[in-house]
């Protein structure tokens, strides 16, 4: 009897110690304020991590003693991985709990109860580039930073993730991978780092740390080693076809999983790639200290800003004719006409544009589409050495002041005076549409040069038999219309151009981005993971796609 209390009182006393180091183990809660990144794509073909977590732990949650980073797959050299904690060097384990492959920081006598920084290097990833589909000549590399379990962190985390592409690669040769799932600008900032590689770098203060983003780039192969680009045959696909099936249908949801791979991977492809187009420029070196570039026409702004290229060509339709360099003809179809002689002036696209308009259709869309691929090279040049991002941000205040003043304007007469100005920088409005029906709803007394725009105006302008013009409302020789026929004329514009000129806008935008900006290869290799037993399904066949994770 005594026997069978004391392994009773055994019993419970080792599920009472199991639960409790359940529950204290449940009771990581935090906030990954900043994290960055570097990832180094080295000459050998391999791939070195450089690793900077700040934590904020939560008052009353557990201290955080362990660190779990996940790593892209399994070809790493444990030896070659270090970390530190404020500096001072933690050991680094192989108890990692995350999903797929990974290491445990033990920060010991130095882990967090409220702020501290852990510093991780891993400095040797084998099998992480891959042939480039687009171009047998390109190796592809992709990554997915660590992540953690959303039952621990919370709150936004400023992430910056820097790719230092292999030594020797020159500004011009590289090319971005669209970022996935990422809340910043998805063109990233382009440098020379203190070793004279080009890098990559992508930055927002407003990603968390329980989310996956993947970044990823593309470069020559010859500057990687040949056998440290990894290629698989087409058994190697179908064998990892079968095995991603039937690894996810074994996970918790398996529907989820299996509707993801065959349809949500080209959704998302489709997405942004549609992204990928209204992107003309490929990034340009940024050279600190430059800053803004200044002096853009509203034209140039709009084509860094990767307008819509139907709202480009109205804005230059408006610009040609204002300067008296075209008229309109008739507005569907849209038809115009040179006028002689030529204003002086003329910006250069604005000389192509007027010579491609009065062209037949198939021989003007060819050539509208050769001047934009010049204009985009213009720009391309105009932006080297200055910030692309502090460059857009300063144009689109010019915008917004523009329709400020506009809208605070204290008469119809100053309104549209106003208006006439800056109807160009108007249109660098994503809403410019709506916003026009809104702010034009009195009277509008349209521009001098309005009748080489608008044919129906010109010709009702024109004097009747009686010598009085059959528009009656005037100021100062300006005619008036109703705001609504005003708004509805210029926003007319573009939708001419969208299919009556330019024909398939998607065609047309494409024919200039596989030029400007050719797209980018799809993604070959990933990583990254979750804590908390989290798990996740690769795509790719054949790929060094992983689960990893961070943090318990």
């Amino acid at each position: 009897m005594k026997n069978k209390f004391f392994a009773l009182l055994l019993i419970l006393t080792v599920l009472f110690g199991l639960t409790t180091s359940a529950a204290a183990q449940s009771n990581y809660s935090f906030q990954l304020t900043r994290e960055v990144v570097h990832v180094y794509l080295n000459q050998d073909g391999t791939m070195a991590l450089d690793y900077t977590f700040t934590f904020d732990n939560d008052p009353g949650a557990s201290p955080i003693d362990f660190v779990d980073v996940g790593l892209p797959n399994g070809n790493y050299d444990f030896s070659s991985i270090r970390a530190d904690v404020e500096g001072t060097p933690v050991s680094v384990t192989s108890d990692y709990q995350g999903s797929g492959t990974g290491v445990a920081i033990d920060l010991g006598s130095k882990q967090i109860t409220t702020t501290g920084t852990v510093h991780v290097y891993v400095g040797r990833i084998e099998r992480m580039f891959f042939p480039d589909d687009d171009d047998e000549n390109y190796a592809s590399s992709e990554f997915s930073p660590t992540y953690f379990g959303s039952q621990y962190v919370h709150g936004k985390t400023d992430l910056t993730v820097v790719f230092h592409l292999p030594p020797g690669v020159k500004p011009e040769e590289p090319r971005y991978h669209l970022p996935k799932n990422w809340p910043g600008i998805n063109e990233p900032a382009i440098a020379i780092d203190n070793e004279g590689r080009v890098t990559y770098t992508w930055q927002s203060p407003d990603a968390n740390g329980s989310t996956q983003y993947t970044f990823g780039a593309s470069f020559p192969a010859s500057y990687i080693p040949a056998d440290a680009i990894v290629r698989v045959n087409a058994f190697d696909l179908i064998f990892g076809a079968i095995a991603a099936f039937f690894g996810a249908i074994s996970s918790i949801l398996p529907f989820c999983c299996f509707a993801g791979f065959f349809f949500g991977i080209p959704i998302a492809g489709a997405v942004s790639e549609r992204k990928r187009k209204l992107q003309y420029i490929k990034p340009s070196i940024s050279i600190e200290g430059h800053g803004i570039k200044r002096g853009l026409t509203a034209v140039e702004a709009a084509i860094l800003m990767g307008q819509p290229l139907d709202k480009v060509m109205t804005m230059m339709l408006f610009s040609t004719v204002k300067k008296g360099a075209l008229q309109v003809v008739t507005r569907d179809p849209l038809k115009v006409e040179m006028l002689q002689p030529q204003p002086d002036g003329l910006q250069g696209y604005e000389k192509e544009f007027v010579q491609a308009m009065v062209k037949e259709d198939r021989q003007r869309r060819k050539d509208l589409q050769a001047m934009t691929v010049n204009l985009v090279k213009s720009v391309t040049e105009k932006m080297k050495g200055f910030s692309s991002k502090e460059t857009k941000d300063y144009y689109k205040a010019i915008n917004d002041k523009a329709w400020q003043q506009i809208e605070t304007a204290g008469t119809p007469e100053i309104k549209s005076q106003m208006f006439e100005e800056a109807i160009e920088w108007t249109m660098l409005d994503k809403d410019y549409d709506d916003r026009s029906r809104r702010v034009f709803a009195g009277p509008v007394y349209v521009p001098m040069w309005w009748g080489r725009y608008d044919p129906v105006y010109r010709q009702s302008s024109m004097p009747s038999a009686s010598g009085a013009p059959s528009m009656s409302s005037s100021s100062g020789g300006r005619v008036s219309l109703p705001g609504a026929d005003f708004a509805a004329s210029v926003v007319g514009g573009v939708q001419n151009f969208s299919g009556r000129v330019l024909g398939n806008l998607n065609d047309f935008t494409n024919g200039v981005t596989k030029v400007t900006n050719p797209p980018p290869p799809p993604s070959r290799s990933s990583g990254g993971g979750r804590s908390g037993g989290g798990g996740c399904a690769c795509a790719c066949a054949g790929c060094a796609c992983a689960c990893a994770g961070g943090g318990r």
